[in-house]
């Protein structure tokens, strides 16, 4: 017997329904554009910037065909199963604080899977995991604009992909971890909902990770606490336990504090 689906998990992602929930006075989405098709929504979302788009563009679209990850990786979504989402911010606080944005985002994943009825966990960096299957990667780019930088943040969600279509075996969707809810115009207005409260509350402090938004991170982050191989850009592996995230954004291993831009890769290691 095949696979059983929610009758709403393919359905096109509606830009009317989105518009409606998400923008208006006082809101910090502005615009939402959806295409049928393209190669990149962070690529999309970074043209759009650099032609002068406000803060608060949402760029997503039904497929995406060369989706852009950390270190130059792509990958390709299965139409009208997963959320590629991209946004333009101008934050105005100092650069380094931007280090903060794609941690808020996954934050905002993770809140908006338990909204879902998921149960999930956020791995430094970028991921957000459920029992260390992937179930979304976050990218953050910075743009230089006539009008000054922008930050491109973007999310690449697994919403209803069956088993048979996920792209590797380590990955998993919202409908094969028992959402609730699969339909993508749903699932997008949850999590940028989450991203628009987490969003403002940082920049009223200034981009600064208050105690309370540091502490949520390290509550819901996986990867702290754990013993994990840091796998660095020259070769040299950094092995011991992720102890802390800094107020810089840092993961500290062993004593030692590396940035994102410092990691190849992160991975645990099991006893």
């Amino acid at each position: 017997m095949c696979e059983a689906e929610p009758v709403t998990a393919r359905r096109p992602i509606d830009a009317s329904v989105l518009t409606s929930a998400l923008t208006g006075p006082g809101r910090t989405w502005t615009e939402v554009r959806v295409s049928e098709s393209t190669g990149s929504t962070n690529a999309d979302a970074a043209a759009a910037a650099r032609d002068g788009a406000a803060e608060g563009l949402v760029v997503t679209t039904e497929r995406q065909v060369a989706g852009r990850g950390r270190l130059d990786r792509t990958w390709e979504t299965v139409p009208g199963a997963a959320v590629a989402v991209s946004v333009v911010l101008r934050p105005d606080v100092p650069p380094g604080a931007w280090v903060w944005l794609p941690l808020l985002a996954g934050l905002a994943v993770d809140a908006a899977a338990d909204d879902l009825g998921v149960r999930s966990t956020l791995k430094w960096p970028n991921d957000v995991l459920v029992e260390d299957r992937k179930l979304a990667g976050i990218l953050l780019e910075r743009v230089e604009t006539p009008t000054g930088p922008a930050a491109v943040v973007g999310v690449g969600l697994n919403v209803a992909l069956t088993e048979s279509e996920l792209p590797v075996p380590t990955a998993t969707s919202l409908l094969l971890a028992g959402a609730h809810e699969t339909d993508r115009t749903a699932v997008l207005a949850v999590l940028l909902d989450h991203l628009e409260r987490l969003y403002r509350a940082w920049l009223t402090d200034g981009g600064d990770p208050t105690p309370t938004l540091r502490r949520r991170y390290l509550e819901r982050c996986g990867t702290v606490g754990s013993t994990v191989r840091v796998q660095l850009p020259d070769g040299s592996d950094l092995v011991g336990v992720a102890e802390t995230i800094d107020q810089h954004g840092r993961l500290v291993v062993a004593g030692r504090a590396v940035s994102a831009g410092d990691v190849t890769h992160v991975r645990p290691i099991r006893p």
